[in-house]
């Protein structure tokens, strides 16, 4: 998630999503049972599948907002709970508190917990953001490695690294403080997640990936890479931040990825509204059904 959304947008985008229930529930009918559910999680469930929402702990107090969950989803993702910032404040101190509150709420739903994000350029703690060289990869991969333990065989997938990549038309990495300690950082995080938790599946996440271009072409390039060389990556997340159209390439760059032999994830999907807002929700929904390994959507 590359912005914080505040409380009411949060409150909206699960009201959003439920009101999509019916369309997406309806893509998910055409290829389900003639007797398909008509909720969202339970849709997707017939196919293999999880449909899934970004939480706050903060507002699992609200009646609506819980029930709009529980009705709706089976599968949950850490809105800030888990990223650096909030899981080591000051160096080697961890606190937990609000991510177990996620995960312990995923849990009492029986949903999976989608963990979000060990390492990404923005939201580090203060003190790592004054950091560099040998000394901030020491810390990046200590952080990754006690996270993910205190974690262990408790989260489905995790977002080990999030946006690492540049926008525009290069292809390359961004530019972060992270990327300064040397281009093998995201594999050196990936190793050390799969040392930390074995059993949970391991992502890349990024934005602006949503159709063949540029920049999914560099993520595309370095999973190949990974995938030759054996470095543990099991899944990419496609954020899908979209505005009132979709790019026609969408299901051909989820296969491509899928086609490295990774599964493939919706993990932030929004969609500008308007006239079109129905359509697009049906529109990602079905390309998901259509790639047999894109195994969920969160919004």
């Amino acid at each position: 998630m590359h912005v914080r959304s505040n409380s009411r947008r949060r409150r909206t985008a699960l009201l959003t999503a439920a009101a999509a229930a019916v369309v997406a529930a309806a893509s998910v009918a055409v290829v389900g049972t003639a007797n398909a559910a008509t909720t969202l999680g339970p849709s997707a469930a017939q196919t293999g599948r999880y449909f899934g929402a970004a939480i706050a702990a903060g507002k699992l107090g609200d009646s609506t907002y819980t029930r709009i969950l529980t009705t709706e989803f089976n599968s949950v993702t850490a809105e800030n709970e888990m990223k650096w910032d909030a899981t080591e404040p000051s160096q080697g101190n961890f606190t937990y508190g609000n991510g177990d509150r996620i995960l312990n709420q995923g849990s009492s739903m029986g949903a999976k917990v989608r963990g979000h994000a060990l390492l990404w350029h923005a939201q580090q703690p203060g003190w790592a953001q004054g950091m560099s060289g040998t000394a901030l990869r020491n810390a990046a991969i200590n952080h990754v490695t006690q996270v993910a333990t205190h974690y262990r065989g408790k989260i489905y997938a995790w977002d080990v690294v999030n946006e690492a990549f540049a926008d525009g038309g290069g292809g390359g990495r961004r530019d972060s403080n992270l990327q300064r300690t040397g281009n093998d950082w995201i594999e050196a995080a990936f190793r050390a997640a799969r040392a930390a938790d074995p059993a949970a599946k391991l992502c890349y996440n990024d934005y602006n990936t949503d159709g063949v271009n540029a920049k999914s072409t560099g993520i595309y390039n370095m999973v190949r890479d990974f995938k030759s060389r054996g470095v543990p990556i099991d899944c990419v997340g496609f954020q899908s931040h979209l505005g009132t159209g979709i790019d026609s390439t969408y299901q051909a760059n989820l296969q491509r990825f899928a086609d490295l032999g990774v599964d493939v994830q919706i993990t932030e999907l929004d969609i500008a509204q308007g006239g079109n807002q129905a359509n697009i929700y049906s529109t990602v929904t079905r390309a998901c059904l259509a790639v047999t390994r894109c195994t969920g959507i969160t919004v």
